[in-house]
């Protein structure tokens, strides 16, 4: 993203106590008297004239923590914009692969490391909320493709117990309510069993009949016709996107996530034409909260989604079918 006139290039430290999605982040407390006194926030600073971001980053953790970081180890989290009214701000985050050293407040910061799940919006800076979501989305959404009930149920339960990851979106679009709801209680203790959060897709009426699901995922014919938020925070809010006016329109009515399609020409839609890597990441930049490339996309592209802005990668085919 290029910074805009008027704002501040700012690097941000998503820096991992060690690997893995739950893993522990370090987190800072900011002096009384800086702007926002008294918050929390993510280690990080200013980027000077002639510093590449990963430069600033590296040198940031060493000044502020005593961490050495070399750039490689650097891998792009999310950027968001945010105008605070007295100053406004573009925070490129990034999160830190491995480091050398054990952090310590060196300007007097009092530091800890937290949980994912324990970040909460209100502890820290109103523009760190996307970055926040990024921190706690999963890298893959994965979206189940149709089948028979029992067949449904043993496909879910072999293929994310061969490859579990956090966040699994339940679409049946076959189904009416009655049995979509059914099968959604079926599912649940499936991915409770295997700590693998279930989305469901459509209606957000369907959350007050399976509450403990993780959240609801808008198709675009349901979102369009939002004006605001349909969910309670604390459950995650996703909307399929496939252009810049949809992306705007998801972030208007507090989506946690979107995706965006199609990246790649897919089997399922052939027709359709492809947006490509570089068409992906300008509509990304646009917006201020985590985005999935979808369409025609495998696990192994997963780093050339992150590369491009993307939080990670979503679809059916790389792990319905495996």
């Amino acid at each position: 993203m290029t910074v805009a006139p008027g704002f501040v290039h700012v690097v941000v430290a998503v820096v991992r106590q060690h690997d893995g999605p739950d893993a522990p982040v370090l987190v800072a407390r900011r002096h009384q008297d800086a702007h926002q006194g008294g918050l929390l926030e993510l280690p990080g600073g200013k980027v000077e004239p002639g510093e590449s971001p990963q430069g600033a980053l590296c040198r940031e953790l060493q000044e502020e923590l005593g961490l050495t970081v070399v750039p490689a180890h650097l891998t792009p989290l999310i950027q968001v914009q945010h105008d605070y009214g007295d100053r406004r701000v573009l925070l490129d985050a990034w999160t830190v692969e491995r480091f050398t050293g054990t952090p310590r407040g060196r300007e007097g910061q009092p530091l800890q490391w937290m949980l994912p799940g324990a970040l909460q919006d209100t502890d820290f800076p109103v523009a760190n909320r996307g970055i926040i979501r990024a921190i706690q989305l999963p890298r893959t959404l994965l979206i189940t493709g149709s089948a028979t009930d029992q067949d449904r149920l043993e496909r879910l339960r072999q293929n994310l117990a061969a490859a579990p990851e956090g966040l699994c979106l339940f679409r049946a679009p076959e189904l009416n309510p009655q049995s979509y709801r059914e099968s959604c209680a079926a599912l649940l203790p499936i991915c409770e069993s295997l700590s693998v959060a279930l989305m469901l897709h459509g209606d957000p009426a369907h959350l007050a009949l399976c509450p403990q699901a993780a959240g609801v995922h808008l198709p675009w014919q349901w979102a369009k016709t939002l004006a605001a938020r349909p969910i309670a925070d604390g459950y995650w809010l996703g909307v399929s996107c496939h252009n810049p006016a949809e992306l705007a329109h998801a972030q208007g009515i507090g989506a946690d996530y979107a995706t965006l399609s199609p990246v790649n020409v897919t089997a399922s839609h052939p027709g359709a034409g492809a947006m490509g890597w570089e068409a992906f990441a300008a509509q990304v930049s646009a917006v201020n909260l985590p985005v999935y490339a979808l369409g025609g996309l495998t696990r192994e592209q997963l780093q050339d989604a992150r590369r491009h802005g993307a939080q990670g990668v979503a679809g059916i085919r790389f792990w319905w079918d495996a």
